[in-house]
């Protein structure tokens, strides 16, 4: 492809309008995601209590800004006053969860669409690690982590707010932690933000600004199809055990072991010499 050619398709994804075919999306697999952590009573409970539905599923769709703004000593419901906003995610919800012979949520699970959403999430996502960045570089310029931190909760927020997401609907899970074991989502949002602050804060990418957003863009885009298509669910795990064999003492634990078994054979040896 042609340099300005790509360019120039890269500067059109960085100026797209979220609003509001984006956030549908967005919304519609936010309230996906509900039904089917909800699972096979995912009817029966939006039926009895549709409020907790609701809480629970807008804590979903604006996880991100309300965390983010809870550490920004920001007002954490400000992601609320956007009336259109709030208005499409709830009509997203009521489709999903109430339209007669379940003909929203059989259509969001469709494959065909359920791909198309994921890839306009995926470029929304992208959206929220670049405002989280550029929000938290504007309060603190030269706090690099707390840029990251932003930038990451801002791409992944749901994930970070699953257990009171879940308690909402009354049931209690406290090893659902993502620190305890962070989402693909949650570590790629946190590769952007770094990728990000770079691009912003430093000289070492000379790329301009589009083409490293769209990378980005194409980043999650391609991974995410390929968790649905090819179930590739997390390409970091190989990294991240050679990073723990190398550096958190998972080498030295093998030698330990390997040296401990050698030392317990000697000893075996000498017993028996003795015994003779």
């Amino acid at each position: 492809m042609d340099p300005e050619a790509f360019l120039d398709i890269a500067n059109q994804v960085v100026k797209l309008k979220m609003f509001p075919y984006f956030d549908i999306a967005h919304c519609a697999l936010c309230a996906l995601s509900v039904r089917e952590d909800l699972g096979s009573g995912a009817q029966a409970f939006s039926r009895k209590h549709p409020l907790a539905c609701w809480l629970s599923y807008m804590l979903v769709v604006f996880a991100g800004g309300m965390v983010a703004n809870g550490l920004l000593a920001e007002p954490i419901l400000a992601p609320l006053k956007n009336t259109p906003q709030l208005l499409v995610a709830t009509l997203v919800w009521y489709v999903v969860f109430y339209t007669p012979m379940d003909l929203g949520y059989k259509l969001v699970k469709f494959l065909p669409v359920k791909i198309i959403f994921s890839a306009m999430k995926e470029i929304y996502r992208c959206k929220k690690v670049y405002d989280g960045v550029t929000h938290a570089a504007k309060l603190y310029p030269n706090a690099y982590l707390i840029m990251v931190i932003v930038g990451t909760l801002k791409g992944n927020g749901a994930g970070f707010t699953r257990l009171v997401e879940r308690l909402i609907r009354g049931v209690w899970t406290p090893t659902a932690m993502e620190f305890m074991q962070p989402s693909f989502y949650t570590k790629a949002s946190l590769v952007a933000s770094i990728i990000f602050i770079l691009d912003k804060k430093t000289e070492l990418i000379s790329a301009p600004h589009a083409l490293v957003y769209f990378g980005i863009v194409i980043f999650f885009v391609y991974f995410k199809l390929s968790s649905i298509i090819l179930g590739i669910h997390d390409p970091f795990i190989p990294f991240e055990n050679l990073m723990c064999a190398l550096f958190f003492g998972g080498i030295w634990d093998s030698l330990a072991k390997i040296f401990g078994r050698g030392q317990l054979k000697e000893g075996e040896t000498k017993d028996v010499k003795k015994t003779n």
